[in-house]
C-alpha cells in the first residue's frame, strides 16, 4: 500500500513494507475510532436521521483501497463512512457532513448516506441497495472509452446481490470488460435477512461464473487476504481483462442501523464473530512479525483519538448551511 496521495498499480501491499503495513493498520483504527464517536453522537441528537456504522467491516475497505489511486474511484453504499476514510477522504470533513455543517464534504446537505467528495475519487454514495452497480459501470466505461488508466471498485452487501440492478451491472461490465472491481461485503444479513433465506448457493462469489468473470470468496476480516485479491483483481483490470467479482466474509458488529438491536441474530454467531475481530487480528500479527511493538501500537492509537477529538471539535462549532444555499449546487 502507498500513501493516499501516490500511485499504486495493484497487486497487494509488501508485507515487507513497515511503512505501508502500519498505514493500513492505522486505517482501519481510523474507521473505527470515527464510528464510535458517531455513535455516541447519534445518541446526543447531534446527527439528523438515522447512521449505518461500518465498524467490524474496517479490512474491506482498507485492504481495498490500498490498491487504488486517488484518481480512481469507489462507489459506496448506505454504510459509506467507512469507504471514505479508507479512500483518503479527511476525517474533519466527515465528521462535518455527518453533523449537517456546511463544513462537511457536501456542505452538510448530503449527511451520513449520501458522502460524495470527487477530490479523493468518491462520487456520492448510493443509499438504494444495489444501485451504485450500473453506476460502476458507466464509470468504469467512461474510463476505458477515454483510454484513462484508472478503475473502479464497487462495494455492496450480500442483499445486493438479488437486486436486478445488480446483475444488469455486471453482465455488461462483463460483456465489455470493464475495470470494475466487484467488492461483496458478506455480513450474513440484508437487515434481518440471513444470506441462506435469500440465495440458494453457499458462495455469493459463485455467481461469477454466470457471467464469466472470476469469482472469489476471502476472509473479509483479514486485510491481507482481502488486500492480496482485490490488488489481483486491480491489476487485471488496468490490463483490461475486466470485472472480478470477491465475496468477503465479515460480520458487522451492531445491528442494520442505529435503531436495529439485531435481536434477530443468535447470541452465539455474535460472540464467534466478535473473537474474529478484524483490528485486533491485525495487530496481533503485525507485532508477531516484528512490524509493530506494543509501545508503537498504543501510541498510535492515542494519535488516532486525539484526531478524533479534533474532529468533533472542528464539526459542532461549524455552522449549518444557511437556508439561502438550499439551490446552491442543484442542476434545475
Amino acid at each position: 500500500m502507498k500513501s493516499k496521495n501516490s500511485e499504486c498499480d495493484g497487486g497487494g501491499v509488501n508485507v515487507s513494507n513497515k511503512v505501508a503495513m502500519i498505514e493500513m493498520y492505522r486505517k482501519m483504527l481510523e474507521i473505527r475510532h470515527f464510528e464510535q464517536n458517531v455513535y455516541y453522537l447519534f445518541l446526543e441528537g447531534l446527527v439528523p436521521g438515522t447512521i449505518h456504522l461500518y465498524t467490524g467491516q474496517e479490512a474491506i475497505a482498507v485492504g481495498v483501497c490500498a490498491n487504488l489511486r486517488k484518481d480512481d474511484f469507489i462507489m459506496s453504499t448506505h454504510r459509506p463512512h467507512g469507504h471514505y476514510i479508507a479512500k483518503g477522504g479527511h476525517i474533519r470533513k466527515i465528521m462535518a457532513e455527518i453533523l449537517g455543517k456546511e463544513t462537511g464534504c457536501c456542505s452538510g446537505k448530503g449527511g451520513s448516506m449520501h458522502v460524495c467528495d470527487f477530490s479523493v475519487g468518491f462520487p456520492p454514495a448510493i443509499a438504494i441497495v444495489g444501485a451504485n452497480v450500473p453506476l460502476a459501470a458507466g464509470i468504469a466505461l467512461s474510463f476505458k472509452l477515454r483510454a484513462e488508466d484508472r478503475v473502479v471498485a464497487c462495494f455492496f452487501g450480500d442483499g445486493a446481490v438479488n437486486q436486478g440492478t445488480w446483475h444488469e451491472g455486471v453482465n455488461i461490465a462483463s460483456v465489455w470488460r470493464l475495470p470494475v472491481i466487484f467488492v461483496c461485503e458478506n455480513n450474513l444479513y440484508a437487515a434481518s435477512t440471513h444470506v441462506s433465506k435469500a440465495l440458494p448457493i453457499d458462495r455469493i462469489a459463485t455467481r461469477a461464473k454466470a457471467y464469466g468473470i472470476p469469482g472469489i470468496t476471502v476472509d473479509g476480516n483479514d486485510v491481507l487476504a482481502v488486500n492480496e485479491a482485490s490488488g489481483e483483481a486491480v491489476k487485471k483490470a488496468r490490463k483490461g481483462l475486466g470485472p472480478t467479482l470477491i465475496e468477503c466474509l465479515t460480520y458487522r458488529h451492531g445491528g442494520h442501523s442505529r435503531g436495529d438491536p439485531a435481536t434477530y441474530r443468535p447470541k452465539e454467531e455474535v460472540e464467534r464473530w466478535l473473537r474474529k475481530d478484524p483490528i485486533s487480528i491485525f495487530r496481533t500479527r503485525l507485532v508477531e512479525m516484528g512490524i509493530l511493538n506494543e509501545k508503537e501500537a498504543s501510541s498510535i492509537e492515542k494519535d488516532v483519538e486525539r484526531e478524533m477529538e479534533e474532529a468533533i471539535v472542528f464539526a459542532k462549532k461549524s455552522s449549518f448551511p444557511k437556508p439561502e444555499s438550499a439551490l446552491k449546487d442543484v442542476y434545475a
